[in-house]
């Protein structure tokens, strides 16, 4: 275990995306500071957060998608991959870029926690270090586990995170911030928890 723990720090992207382009379609791999990792299958409480989502997106900033599956390459130092529940981009943005993107134009990435062992340190530490050293604006965290809705805003590209993080509660009206520019009332998440 131990042995497989140190190559797997020290994987190349090359073997990497040679192991995620052999995996079956009920996995999901992700490349994060030097690690794989296994994002667990979607349920539909999830499924049905991301299209509660998309709609409000779109309804509100119909010159946007929300990409769901679009892998992003979130570190070029480290040549890390990550593959957002969602990515709010321009309409059109990842047309041509194939599976593992470059970040710029991402206005927002989106994650849902999922009920594994690996939500906390994957969503809630790895992933907003990373999307803001890539220098994405926002950062949408929908909690499940703890009911709340954290929006982090102003990427510090230098040491990785955000610079501003709000935290609320299922519930409450969350705004968030340009080049977003999007007010979500986040009541209906309630519905999809367990």
């Amino acid at each position: 275990m131990t042995v497989m723990a140190e190559h797997t720090s020290q994987m190349s992207v090359d073997e990497f995306e040679t192991i995620a382009s052999a995996a079956p379609e009920t996995v999901t791999l992700e490349f994060i500071d030097g690690r794989i990792g296994v994002k667990p299958v979607t349920d539909g409480d999830h499924n049905s957060i991301v299209s509660w989502l998309a709609k409000r997106c779109m309804q509100t900033r119909p010159d946007l998608d929300l990409y769901q599956t679009q892998g992003l390459r979130v570190d070029a130092y480290r040549q890390s991959r990550a593959r957002p529940d969602a990515v709010l981009a321009p309409e059109a943005h990842f047309a041509g870029h194939g599976e593992w993107a470059d970040p710029d134009g991402a206005l927002m990435v989106v994650e849902v926690t999922s009920y594994d062992s690996d939500t906390d340190r994957r969503d809630r530490h790895e992933k907003p270090a990373a999307y803001g050293q890539a220098g994405i604006p926002v950062y949408l965290l929908i909690d499940r586990d703890a009911c709340t809705v954290t929006v982090h805003s102003r990427p510090d590209r230098r040491v990785g995170g955000y610079r501003d993080i709000r935290l609320m509660d299922f519930g409450e009206t969350v705004v968030l911030p340009d080049p977003v520019g999007i007010e979500l009332d986040t009541e209906t998440l309630k519905n999809y928890v367990r």
